[in-house]
């Protein structure tokens, strides 16, 4: 492959897997790389090194998050105001405000606390598939355990769950046709739009429900919160409760999943690990730096700069690559080499600075014990159809994984 062959607009390349030959040849020769657009689309800067995508996360006053959103699509105008109210998409100091609501519920003593009841999850879940000897990890597994932590420390009421898995779907699959039928262009209300304006008319009725009935949980939380001595909007509600509805559910379920993959495409590793599972930390974080959640995100130069003698104009798009800076050479060694003791590993999939996931030790608790209860029960598990992939350039995920496994006894 030569330079001239990349192109991370082809989502075909993303939905069979075929991304990092391209991303080698980036870091190797052209580690800042202006990529044309997509049709319509804005050109962008390609960041694929390691020491680049920390730098300009640690600098959001050069990088900014919320001038132009996160995504890689550009935003529409109208819908800026919108997008600036969801905290993935702040700068400081309005993000280091909003992030102080809610931080106190992901600290390291508020996840141990869920221990137990994560434990408990974990047991039902596999006591749910264990006698068939077979399952579609990804639904049945996976999309489980995240859903219901999030939607409990949230209090989403256990009938409305499902529905809130699939909007969050809906609303990261913007670019997979099994998902939103109609792309990014409604047509009949089938679309991400829609599953946002959704998701907001739902995040009302939870309003409406822990403003009679104040509760031990997030909502009631984000209504008695204030900002500069004012409750939040009804904007700003809405925002907090789509970005932990989703943020809190899909990208757990899409490490979960691609770990798995990654285990039973090793098999030897994945013995090794069922034979001792005191290996299972380690193993997350590879699985972490392996295969990420996120593919990219965007941000837009609010300055003329400078990356590796490559001049960034003004207002210029720039893209951060989360699979190319997880196997950087110079980080890295043999960084496609799939190894469960890797270690140091120094990954970025929570990313960095500034927006640093949230949720990151309440992520590595959920994957730990959903990894431990797998490989004591089902330890044989392997792969009975080729995974289907999403069809996106954003979220690295995975929408149907057939596996098989030796049917074993229910424990709850």
């Amino acid at each position: 492959m030569q330079l001239s062959d990349v192109d991370l607009n082809d989502l075909d390349r993303f939905e069979a897997g075929q991304i990092h030959d391209q991303f080698k040849i980036l870091r190797n020769e052209a580690p800042v790389h202006r990529h044309r657009g997509a049709p319509g689309q804005e050109d962008y800067w390609c960041i694929t090194k390691h020491a680049d995508l920390k730098r300009i996360s640690k600098d959001p006053l050069t990088f900014s998050s919320e001038e132009k959103g996160t995504i890689i699509i550009d935003p529409e105008p109208e819908t800026l105001p919108g997008l600036r109210q969801i905290m993935l998409n702040m700068d400081p100091p309005r993000h280091r405000q909003y992030r102080a609501i809610v931080n106190k519920a992901f600290t390291p003593r508020m996840v141990s606390d869920l221990t137990d009841d994560v434990d408990r999850i974990v047991t039902r879940i596999l006591d749910n598939v264990c006698e068939k000897g077979e399952c579609d990890f990804v639904n049945d597994i996976a999309a489980v355990l995240p859903m219901e932590v999030i939607c409990e420390m949230v209090g989403v009421p256990e009938e409305d769950r499902r529905a809130i898995y699939e909007l969050g779907n809906k609303m990261v699959g913007f670019d997979d046709p099994d998902l939103n039928p109609e792309g990014r262009n409604p047509g009949t209300g089938d679309d991400p739009q829609a599953a946002s304006a959704e998701m907001f008319m739902y995040a009302a009725k939870l309003k409406e429900i822990y403003t009679k009935n104040p509760a031990d949980n997030l909502t009631t939380a984000l209504l008695n919160a204030e900002v500069d001595g004012h409750k939040l909007s009804d904007l700003d509600f809405n925002s907090f409760i789509m970005i932990l509805a989703i943020a809190g559910n899909e990208t757990t379920r899409t490490v979960t999943t691609n770990g798995m993959i990654d285990l039973m495409n090793h098999p030897s590793q994945q013995e090794e690990i069922a034979n001792d599972l005191s290996l299972v930390p380690t193993a997350v974080e590879e699985i972490l730096r392996y295969n990420p959640a996120v593919h990219s995100f965007r941000r837009t130069a609010m300055k003329d700069t400078v990356i590796r003698d490559v001049e960034i104009a003004e207002g210029d798009k720039v893209i951060l690559w989360y699979p190319a800076v997880n196997r950087d050479e110079e980080v890295f060694d043999d960084p496609d080499t799939f190894d469960i003791r890797r270690s140091p590993n120094e990954h970025l999939s929570f990313g960095v600075g500034e927006h640093f996931c949230l949720g990151s030790n309440l992520a590595r608790m959920e994957l730990r014990k959903i990894f431990e209860g797998i490989l004591r029960r089902l330890p044989d598990m392997e792969i009975a159809a080729p995974p289907r992939r999403l069809r996106s350039n954003f979220i690295n995920g995975v929408k149907e994984l057939r596996v098989k496994f030796t049917p074993t006894e229910r424990v709850g």
